[in-house]
């Protein structure tokens, strides 16, 4: 046995080695330190800070040769001091890619297994690199690419795991089906453009009159582009996205939602960077409240887009909890300065709900209210108020801050620090609350909602074999 392994090792090594192939063999280590108040829902008047320190560990090996690829990335993610230091095991180390591509010519190939799926500028499917687990898929790709223009079609089925009945799936935060095609087409020196076709599918339970429980399967189709226009010094990158078919609900309910977003970038001396951009998702208006509006949704969801990169750094919107599904608008402004090993940028961004959503208040703090000293007065100031009011469409605003520098070839510093200023609007949206006294139920506005983060990032070439 010993001198089977032993030749099994030389016969790979010995591949490895070969003129034809190639194996590459690298690390990371991530730790990050994070201060949270405020972060993701606005801060209410109990809320304490919060400091964590956690840490993702990940070992990768791609090997290539002449007609497939093998790739393997194992993956630990932790919070400092989580599990006991005389633990045994903890269930923190997992697999995050694990795929295999065989290439049928130079131009053509397909791609198996767990891995990361990301394209253009993540808006609509990215590999979420901020967050420490990121984001992988079950899935086959098949791919195939010419001088200017590629074309992948991809396919997910996911199970509980082996079944000898049925095809029942619920999984948290997962989907059933996922069927895509992305095309990209560099149309000249100053244009390149891709189209996007993709189907999600998820297994929707829901319990009759009888009480019995069924299921069934709902689909949402997104159809939409991505184009960049390279115009000298100005750079533009343009994003619009359509979806139709059936929301994750029951009973049935039709979907018609839509993003749109134009990005600009304009070099204005070598070194200093300005960019200004704007993006709407549509949304639901909480004031129409017939069965026929009801009938179809109009929320737009980014599914497996890395939101942490879009409208804004403190994840209020798209990331974690709801903001009341009214859409968004994201106008925001930026700069950034690079120098050598270290570059520092400014964003601001203004944000608002999307267009022709109203959100209702009916518990707006007026004098009336104020002069309520009883609850049975401030119920009724509240009742006899609730359709007089509106809040209004701004949510807030948020200055993001980030510096990064190279500290040695394989070993980056990054610092950033981000505050929000909530409106009304926004806190009622995210239900933080006024906890005592006549203002008892408004939205609180005035706490301090500030996010920071110190990250080193380990990132060695571990092995590599030389090319002949």
């Amino acid at each position: 046995m010993n001198k089977r392994l032993l030749g099994t090792v030389i016969v790979f090594i010995s591949q490895c080695f070969s003129s034809s192939a190639q194996l590459t063999l690298d690390g990371e280590i991530r730790p990050r330190a994070e201060y949270r108040h405020g972060y993701k829902s606005v801060a209410d008047s109990n809320q304490a800070s919060a400091f964590s320190v956690d840490q993702r560990t990940r070992l990768n090996a791609h090997y290539i040769v002449n007609d497939y690829e093998f790739y393997v990335s194992i993956q630990d993610v932790r919070t400092w001091g989580a599990n006991s230091q005389l633990n045994a095991t903890d269930g923190f180390l997992h697999i995050h890619q694990a795929w295999a591509k065989v290439n049928f010519n130079k131009k053509a190939g397909l791609k198996l297994g767990r891995q990361e799926i990301s394209y253009d500028d993540q808006r609509m499917m990215g590999a979420v690199g901020w967050l420490q687990q990121a984001r992988s898929h079950d899935a086959a790709i098949m791919q195939f690419k010419g001088d200017k223009t590629q074309l992948d079609v991809g396919i997910a089925y996911n199970q509980n795991g082996p079944a000898m009945i049925g095809n029942d799936y619920n999984v948290l935060n997962s989907y059933r089906d996922l069927h895509y095609a992305w095309l990209n087409r560099k149309i000249s020196d100053k244009i390149q453009s891709s189209l996007l076709a993709m189907n999600v599918g998820q297994q929707v339970y829901f319990t009759d009159a009888s009480g019995d429980v069924s299921s069934s399967m709902k689909y949402i189709l997104t159809l939409g582009t991505h184009t960049k226009f390279n115009l000298g010094r100005l750079k533009l990158n343009f994003n619009g996205f359509y979806q139709m078919g059936s929301a994750f609900s029951t009973p049935h309910v039709g979907k018609s939602a839509y993003l749109i977003g134009l990005d600009a970038d304009y070099t204005a001396w070598k070194k200093i960077n300005f960019g200004f951009g704007y993006e709407t998702q549509s949304g639901t208006t909480q004031t129409d409240t017939t069965e026929a509006y009801a009938q179809t949704s109009r929320v737009f969801n980014p599914f497996f887009g890395t939101n942490h990169k879009f409208n804004g750094l403190m994840d209020y919107f798209y990331v974690g909890d709801s903001h009341g599904n009214v859409g968004l608008q994201d106008l925001y402004l930026r700069m950034k300065y690079k120098k050598d090993k270290w570059n520092v940028g400014l964003d601001a961004h203004i944000f608002l709900t999307g267009i022709g959503v109203e959100v209702p208040d009916g518990i707006r703090y007026n004098s009336a209210l104020s002069e309520a000293t009883t609850q049975a007065e401030i119920d009724e100031v509240k009742t006899s108020q609730y359709t007089d009011y509106l809040l209004g469409s701004v949510l807030g605003t948020e200055l993001d801050f980030s510096f990064t520098y190279k500290l040695k070839k394989s070993v980056t510093l990054k610092v950033g620090y981000a505050q929000l200023f909530a409106s009304e609007t926004l806190a009622s949206l995210k239900g933080t609350i006024y906890t005592s006294g006549a203002d008892s139920g408004l939205g609180r506005t005035d706490q301090i909602n500030n996010w920071g983060y110190i990250m080193f990032v380990f990132k060695p070439t571990l092995f590599k074999s030389k090319e002949e």
